[in-house]
């Protein structure tokens, strides 16, 4: 697997992970917790989009 292989699979997972976060906060955690793992979902996000901007370019 090369770099550019790496960031995928992070890119992925990440926005996997940013999902189930989002998700948790939405349906599970109806109280202020919710609120806080939506926010997490969120940060997951950002980072897969640096993640998948980074893809060519290392």
């Amino acid at each position: 697997m090369n770099k550019n292989t790496v960031l995928g699979w992070a890119t992925f997972i990440m926005i996997l992970m940013g999902l189930l976060l989002v998700g948790l906060g939405a349906f599970k955690y109806t109280e202020v917790a919710g609120y806080g793992f939506a926010a997490v979902g969120v940060g997951f996000f950002a980072i897969a989009w640096v993640f998948n901007a980074l893809k060519g370019r290392v």
